[in-house]
């Protein structure tokens, strides 16, 4: 056997390998031998169908598929044995003009594609400025969180009058275009909330309503086609809504409000437990605490995407783009080239900073443990288990969880590639400068 490679140039090279049959002959015999012991044909014992017979019928695939096999270690150790680093996978060469027997005398020569990783230069020092950004609660978004929250523990009242932030429970029955009610069409009783009516004028049209007065509503308007929305108020699949365009009859049938909890010492006591907090003071801190926490992960968010930018965009990396394209071609078989097109881009930048990622880690000698991985999916299996259940989970529980999850190989790399992502992040802000500033969240949000 022989395998050399041809470079031909920084990023492409193209790696041959040579095969005789001294190579894969004793691998097809011993495999032929193997399938002839293990046989369950008519007309022969088991263990007992004749080599001959074997070789006859199915010597052909199995001679193509161990010179596979042999092709793909041979590749596989070559590379791993002269550390070359390639991006994607080698592409084989279609050559029509060689021919082969397979009748097991074939001198086979096969060419792969190689695309090489280029190399890199990443000096990250205290001369890289990243603006790390701490969000404070403005007025608006802060009375917003407290309104939220004094609702969730106020009480249900029945106003005569409808108001903003009400809720309309009310029949609804379809119309045509004259008007009329159509027989046969959705009929329906459902909440209609304020908060999610899109459309000011239709919104006005909803306030000031009485039990038992009529209006007429534009569905799709009034809730800008949000297909859940209008699909749970009339009892639909969120498929029939799409071909929906008819305006219904609205009969209220009560106004429901949730009032406000009063800030006492009872309600304060709910939410924090007693004694935290005494004084509407308190509590206002408390919130903007929890609001600002909140606003912590977005800025992390903003500051990562700022390094993601910056690096990609100031390191050199060239790439074998043709090479890629055509990789990405050959392993997805229903990529079109328009899709190609539009995604390469994004995909090139994903890639770059892949091997940025690896070069710090690597120049760095940054570690990666299974704790690391591990903590990190439970944190994460944690807090969906929080959404459906505010009691945590006992920690045994949790951590066999976690070792199920991660059992599952995609569970796994994903979770590892999050991590790498962190660590990364984590060593870039200890060596870069981070220029802090305060903002408000409500120009925050207009950055991001």
């Amino acid at each position: 056997m022989n395998i050399t490679q041809e470079k031909i140039n920084d990023l492409n090279a193209v790696v041959k390998i040579k095969i005789a049959p001294e190579d894969y002959t004793e691998k097809v015999e011993k495999t032929i031998k193997d399938q002839a012991k293990k046989a369950n044909l008519p007309g022969f014992r088991k263990g007992m169908v004749p080599v001959a017979h074997i070789k006859r019928a199915h010597g052909k695939s199995i001679l193509v598929e161990e010179v596979n096999k042999l092709l793909s270690e041979t590749l596989n150790k070559y590379l791993a044995d002269n550390k070359v680093e390639i991006l994607g996978q080698p592409l084989p060469v279609m050559d029509d003009s060689r021919e082969f027997k397979w009748d097991g005398t074939d001198q086979f020569e096969f060419d792969y594609e190689l695309g090489l990783a280029p190399a890199i230069e990443i000096n990250i020092s205290a001369k890289d400025v990243f603006t790390q950004y701490i969000v404070k609660a403005d007025e608006e978004t802060l009375a917003s969180r407290i309104k939220n929250i004094r609702r969730s523990y106020g009480k249900m009242t029945n106003p005569e009058v409808s108001a903003d932030d009400d809720v309309l429970y009310a029949d609804l029955a379809q119309l045509s275009s004259d008007g009329a009610i159509i027989e046969g069409g959705i009929i329906a009783t459902g909440s209609i909330r304020l908060d999610s009516v899109k459309d000011k004028n239709i919104l006005k049209s909803l306030i000031g309503l009485k039990k038992d007065d009529v209006v007429e509503l534009a569905i799709q308007k009034a809730f800008d086609k949000n297909e859940a929305i209008i699909a749970k108020l009339l009892s639909i699949s969120e498929e029939e809504v799409k071909g929906l365009d008819s305006t219904f009859r609205v009969t209220i049938k009560n106004v429901n409000r949730l009032e406000e909890s009063d800030l006492n010492h009872e309600f304060f006591d709910k939410l924090f437990g007693e004694g935290v907090v005494t004084d509407e003071a308190g509590f206002t801190a408390k919130i903007t605490e929890e609001v600002e926490g909140m606003f912590k992960q977005d800025a992390d968010r903003k500051l990562q995407n700022d390094m993601y930018t910056q690096l990609v965009e100031s390191v050199n990396i060239e790439l074998p783009d043709e090479f890629l394209r055509k990789w990405l071609k050959a392993t997805n078989e229903k990529l079109t080239d328009e899709e190609l097109a539009e995604g390469y881009d994004d995909f090139a930048k994903n890639l770059k900073w892949t091997l940025i990622e690896n070069k710090l880690i690597k120049d760095n000698n940054i570690e990666i443990k299974y704790e690391d991985v591990f903590q990190t999916a439970k944190q994460r299996l944690d807090a969906q288990f929080r959404m459906y259940s505010p009691s945590p989970m006992p920690e045994d529980q949790l951590a066999e969880y976690t070792a199920t999850f991660l059992k599952e190989k995609d569970n796994a790399n994903r979770i590892f590639e999050e991590v790498k992502a962190i660590k990364v992040f984590e060593y870039i802000q200890s060596v870069a400068t981070l220029d802090k500033k305060d903002i408000a969240y409500n120009k925050f949000i207009a950055l991001v």
